[in-house]
């Protein structure tokens, strides 16, 4: 009667966490959220047709149930969910779904046909007393996709923790508690183990639990530009920020006075070079302003590449004459990008910087829409000290 307590105690706690993850889900939507909750919903299933078979003994349609709810469904969703958290690439990505999508119809057609052997009882059956080599075989190389995933999603996130400590750090507790997860859960569903099969499924539930929540809160430190906080400089060295009373971060980049000489409509000569460059034809100056609505949670990960990005704007492109972003403290997911360009070609030569493209690609899973507005400059007043203001200290 102990397993049947047990098994009943495993339905509802993973039937109450499937409900609070849906919920959660449903406030903030995300493909690994999505998937770690299609995990639990499975993983529930799986134990809902256990109850049962604890209780009058397991049949072939609750063996097969609970294998493929704790065998199959919840390790590969948890470790599709995994790649999504952790990998950047939208090309490892599309394979990853390429990979998961074949590894639940195979397997899913072969565990729910194949011939079962053996006699059933009221403990938690193990794969391997009933299924042949076949099904054995499927539920192996999805345990190890699942391994994989796993492992190289933690490795992928330790290589960025000495230049974001913090967040890596965080990303790779979320990334154990699912290791965790899929760990106890392959265990119950080789091995059985009876009342401690059911106790490591419990497990398995509040690690799914743990990890959820984690990735919906991540740390809010953000490297190199942190209001009244620490911020990390070129050299590995930390400092403080004095600017702790700005109402908004902004960060931005204006050619310096001297670099360049008074230039008038019909182009520009530096001061430092014995002969004028070509000169340009006549234009207005280029404005754009793109606003960006993020994802919940990803707003450190934009601030990083934005880093990165204005980095190589002002070491790159002497024709973007200002490069600013703003937070939006009534909407903590909204970023202001504002730009000035010398000129229409100014702007065309940004957008096909090398940086530029690794911007756009890499933000596109922290973005969820762009806005652009683009600007022509009709009148403008600037105090003379607006490159201090803008430039970061």
């Amino acid at each position: 009667m102990v397993e049947v307590g047990l098994a009943f105690v495993c339905a509802l706690v993973a039937w109450s966490a499937a409900a609070a993850l849906i919920a959660r889900s449903y406030r903030s939507p995300r493909l690994h959220t999505a998937a770690w909750v299609a995990s639990g919903v499975s993983m529930a299933i799986a134990l809902s047709a256990a109850f049962p078979g604890a209780l009058l003994d397991f049949s072939s349609l609750t063996f097969r149930v609970f294998q493929i709810g704790i065998g199959l469904l919840g390790p590969l969703l948890l470790a599709w969910g995994v790649v999504e958290y952790a990998v950047e690439s939208p090309r490892v990505r599309f394979g990853t779904r390429l990979v998961v999508t074949t590894l639940t119809i195979v397997p899913l057609v072969v565990l729910s046909m194949d011939r079962l052997r053996g006699q059933f009882d009221g403990g938690y059956p193990p794969m391997a007393d009933h299924y042949d080599i076949i099904p054995r075989g499927a539920l192996m190389l999805v345990h190890v996709f699942a391994a994989v995933a796993v492992v190289g999603g933690a490795i992928l996130v330790w290589t960025s923790l000495r230049d974001r400590p913090r967040i890596a750090g965080h990303r790779l507790s979320v990334i154990g508690l699912i290791g965790l997860a899929i760990l106890l859960e392959i265990v119950a569903s080789r091995f059985g183990l009876g009342s401690f099969g059911q106790v490591m499924l419990l497990g398995a539930v509040a690690s799914l639990w743990g990890a959820f929540t984690r990735s919906q809160n991540p740390p809010q430190e953000r490297s190199g530009r942190r209001r009244g906080g620490r911020r990390r400089s070129g050299d590995g060295t930390v400092g403080h920020d004095d600017d702790s009373e700005a109402e908004d971060n902004v960060w931005g980049r204006r050619r310096k006075a001297d670099d360049y000489d008074d230039y008038d409509d019909d182009g520009y000569d530096y001061d430092d070079e014995p002969a004028a460059p070509a000169p340009r034809v006549a234009s207005r100056l280029r404005g754009i302003i793109t606003i960006y609505t993020l994802y919940d949670g990803r707003g450190d990960t934009f601030d990083d590449l934005a880093d990165d990005v204005v980095d190589e704007v002002s070491r790159r492109e002497p024709d973007t004459l200002l490069f600013a972003c703003h937070t939006v403290p009534s909407a903590p997911q909204q970023r202001i990008v504002y730009a000035i360009y010398r000129d229409e070609l100014a702007h065309e030569e940004h957008e096909q910087q090398p940086h530029v493209v690794e911007f756009v690609r890499r933000s596109a899973n922290c973005v969820v829409a762009t806005n652009v507005i683009e600007l022509a400059l009709s009148g403008a007043s600037a105090a003379d000290n607006l490159p201090g203001m803008l430039m970061p200290r």
